[in-house]
């Protein structure tokens, strides 16, 4: 599926309609440049899921948890290191726990822990605010990206 944004906003509102349909246990990778739109969109994720916390790249820290209603978002940042070391067995941990949702950045070095069933984002900048969003997905979370995803 893919979907374009033309700015900020409606990036950010992009991940607020797909946070919106979070039930927790997913999983969603991020592949995108630097300044690439990442965080504006998981900022509207989180929204979206009803958190209230302040969503910032976790890029100095690794890895951030946002806190909504129903489950707790992870958001892991590996652009830094070079190998995920325990991290990944913290991410092992996470992974299918239905009170977690799981969101990966630059996880090359994680891909060997990742699950099929996930949700692949590819953020491409086509203009100064402007996104093209290339998405992939298991069946399984085809009611992320139903009605409302591309408002």
């Amino acid at each position: 599926m893919n979907v374009q944004t033309d700015d900020v906003t409606a990036t950010e509102q992009l991940g607020n309609n797909i946070g919106s349909k979070l039930r927790g246990g997913e999983v969603i990778e991020l592949i995108s440049d630097l300044g690439g739109g990442k965080t504006t969109f998981v900022r509207g994720l989180a929204k979206g899921a009803g958190s209230k916390d302040h969503v910032s790249s976790p890029t100095f820290t690794v890895s951030k948890v946002y806190k909504s209603p129903k489950f707790e978002i992870h958001h892991f940042d590996f652009y830094r290191l070079s190998e995920a070391g325990v991290l990944v067995h913290e991410l092992r941990d996470l992974l299918g726990d239905s009170k977690v949702v799981v969101v990966i950045e630059w996880g090359e070095i994680v891909q060997h822990v990742l699950p099929d069933t996930r949700l692949t984002i590819e953020i491409n900048q086509t203009e100064t605010e402007a996104r093209d969003f290339y998405m992939t997905f298991s069946p399984a979370f085809s009611y992320l990206l139903g009605s409302g995803a591309s408002k």
